[in-house]
């Protein structure tokens, strides 16, 4: 039975519960529940705080785990990134005082550095051969200027707003560009069951992004039409009872999908239409 690894809480838990459920995975009903077994697909779920399941992964204990890209460079765990599943999104950035003059990582050395992240800033700073006091702090960071615990902060970024209310502003590059992330132990062996779990995340990604157009057209027209419509290997061409038209159906993106429609429309193409695609195996 394959054991999986899944946040119990936080911003990743609701989106990866719900991939799981359009992969057609068995998901708890009680928020206290923190295993669970789904026999159908032979999988035991572990309910764990997000910040926890790259060490148990890494420890080789469960098979699979769902984190974020941050925690798992984090913990420092012997695991690693084998799917990114593009929820839970973050950017890590230094802050600085207004005014204070570091315009890069390379003008941290010598100063301290507060962060929840410390094994992921200590490492950046390793790669760029700058040292730093990192002092780690759980919570909000952006008090430890003022409260003289630090000369900078690491922190993640979104709108900026926390930031600038504490007199902070970011500068140089990002630290890191985070995302929600499918992890295995590193040096994992071939697996079935990994690889069946994987496929089925993989197919609801892509039924995510794209969407089915069917459409008819004059049989002329259906080299413009497929420029159009192209598909991820090649559109269905039918013909239909009415003598020079032929249907088409194809794959496209969801947010082209509009357009699509209007250039499609505009090459003489009727009878357009969208449909959602639930699950699919490429």
């Amino acid at each position: 039975m394959l054991r999986i690894a899944v946040p119990n809480k936080g911003s990743l838990s609701g989106p990866a519960a719900e991939m799981l459920h359009e992969a057609g995975y068995r998901q708890r009903k009680d928020p206290k529940e923190l295993v669970l077994v789904d026999p159908e697909n032979q999988v035991e779920f572990f309910f764990l705080r997000p910040r926890d399941i790259a060490v148990y992964v890494g420890s080789g204990r469960l098979d699979v785990g769902i984190t974020g890209r941050d925690l798992l460079l984090d913990s420092g765990a012997d695991a690693e990134e084998v799917l990114a599943l593009g929820f839970g999104g973050s950017t890590f950035r230094f802050a600085r005082p207004v005014g204070v003059q570091v315009e890069d990582v390379q003008g941290l050395e010598g100063m301290r550095i507060a962060t929840s992240y410390t094994g992921l800033v200590e490492q950046h700073l390793a790669e760029r051969g700058v040292k730093a006091t990192v002092t780690k702090l759980d919570g909000a960071v952006e008090t430890a200027v003022q409260l003289g615990v630090a000369d900078v902060i690491a922190d993640v970024v979104e709108t900026g707003t926390s930031l600038r209310n504490a007199g902070l502003e970011v500068f140089g590059d990002p630290i890191l560009v985070s995302d929600s992330v499918v992890i295995r132990p590193k040096g994992a062996g071939d697996d079935p069951g990994v690889e069946q779990f994987l496929r089925r995340l993989q197919g609801v990604l892509v039924a995510r992004r794209y969407v089915l157009m069917d459409y008819d057209i004059r049989a002329e027209k259906v080299g413009e039409a497929v420029a159009l419509t192209p598909g991820l290997e090649s559109p269905t061409v039918s013909p239909l009872h009415t003598e020079g038209w032929v249907a088409v159906r194809s794959m496209v993106l969801r947010k082209e999908a509009q357009r699509i429609m209007d250039d499609l429309w505009a090459i003489g193409a009727r009878a357009i239409l969208v449909t959602n695609i639930h699950a699919c195996r490429l």
